[in-house]
């Protein structure tokens, strides 16, 4: 049993683009700017927002994914010392077909925490009451402990919306008024990264400036309540060898914390090294290329000597997404263009044609990983030519069967799935 009093509170909306990323990015740089020290957290399978939060609150965001994970890692993941403010994925009860299972729903009930709800007004005024009724009042089990009203057009639109919600009994904490200058660039996997924004620190200055004006944030925070934390069966899912030399750089950004952090505490040697950088890994048993944009940059990769006479030498080397892609012969950028990549299998990739595949996956590993594995797949790339053996047999969220991922190469392997834990029955 978990010897310290976590506590938290969970950000969570109806649904997507309803602004509670921008909310809660402010709310973390405000808390920040006043003393206060917080761990953040996101909901579900997502590597551009904890980037966001990271830079916005000074600490690592953990994933926290009620899908993949079994409740004992999320709770292992959530024992912090300090408040845990924790931003939901979609909508709050939107999760994997074909119940849903993995919604923040099921993350609030897991832990035992409240849900603040962020509205997006914009084109409501009573209806907004019938909203906030129906959320509060689906699921028992969930609590609806305040609301945040976001894009208010007006004094006079507020004034109504908070007229609406005065009989529904959940306190209105704050009202973000409509904003021009919150914006955010994307690209075809969600936001552009945090660290490609040369303007990041100003962005989040001014969202934080927007939260401390227009929510109680101290009474937000009194919100939170004490998270369930047991982490008496919590286990930790091995390292695929003990030395382990890691791509990271804009090409290969997306490797979760809380695995590194598996890999650590059972005791393996973890190093980095950019691609980009034409950097060599150091000597590791493994090479591990994880997710990212190799796209954006296959021409500066195609040219890295150094970093591919010594990937390709290396004694293993494993490819997540874009490491997999990076890993093939050739790779074709937006525009058409070919760029030769490591050769290490017989796979050629192109987003000339663009086609979404997205959803969790279930995996039994044929090498590299020991046992079966819960991951996700979210990419736009297609395959032209992928000869080989497949590294996972696969099946989606649904438990149908799904054609083999990846490929192996001898020591080489590598696949579109994302690895996120161990899969307990």
């Amino acid at each position: 049993m978990s010897a310290r009093m976590s506590t938290g509170i969970i950000i969570s909306a109806p649904s997507s683009a309803s602004g509670k990323t921008t909310i809660t990015l402010g709310l973390l740089r405000a808390l920040k700017r006043s003393g206060v020290t917080v761990q953040s957290a996101k909901s579900g399978p997502d590597y551009i927002d904890p980037r966001f939060h990271a830079a916005a609150s000074g600490s690592e965001c953990v994933n926290l994914d009620a899908w993949a994970m079994s409740a004992d890692r999320i709770r292992a993941l959530a024992d912090t010392p300090v408040p845990l403010i924790i931003e939901g994925a979609m909508g709050l009860f939107d999760g994997a077909p074909p119940v849903g299972k993995g919604a923040t729903a099921d993350l609030a009930t897991i832990l035992g925490l409240p849900v603040v709800l962020v509205l997006d007004v914009a084109s409501q005024a009573q209806s907004v009451a019938a909203v906030a009724h129906g959320f509060a009042t689906l699921r028992p089990d969930v609590k609806i402990a305040g609301l945040i009203l976001n894009k208010v057009g007006s004094a006079r639109h507020e004034a109504m919306l908070r007229g609406a919600l005065d009989g529904i009994g959940i306190p209105v904490l704050g009202a973000v008024y409509r904003q021009t200058n919150l914006e955010t660039p994307s690209r075809h996997l969600g936001l552009v990264q945090a660290q490609e924004r040369d303007d990041l620190d100003a962005f989040l200055d001014v969202a934080a400036d927007i939260v401390e004006q227009s929510v109680d944030i101290e009474r937000l925070m009194s919100l939170a309540s004490v998270a369930n934390t047991d982490t008496a069966n919590h286990v930790r899912l091995a390292p695929p060898t003990q030395s382990i030399a890691i791509a990271r750089d804009r090409a290969f950004a997306f490797a979760y914390p809380h695995l590194l952090a598996d890999w650590r505490a059972m005791g393996a040697e973890i190093s980095f090294f950019s691609p980009l950088a034409d950097e060599a890994p150091q000597k590791a048993d493994l090479v591990f290329l994880p997710g990212g944009y190799p796209e954006l940059h296959a021409g500066v990769l195609a040219q890295a000597k150094t970093f591919k006479n010594a990937v390709q030498a290396a004694p293993q080397v494993y490819g997540e997404c874009g490491g997999y892609m990076a890993m093939g012969e050739g790779l074709i950028d937006a525009d058409g263009h070919r760029h030769q990549m490591l050769g290490l299998l017989k796979l050629e990739t192109s987003f000339a044609k663009r086609k979404l595949h997205l959803g969790y996956r279930q995996l039994i590993p044929q090498a590299m990983w020991d046992g079966p594995l819960n991951g996700h797949e979210f990419h736009y790339a297609s395959t032209l030519k992928a000869e080989g053996d497949a590294l996972f047999y696969a099946k989606d969220a649904a438990g149908q069967d799904l054609p083999n991922l990846g490929l192996i190469n001898g020591r080489h392997a590598g696949s579109f799935a994302h690895i996120i834990d161990r899969q307990i029955p």
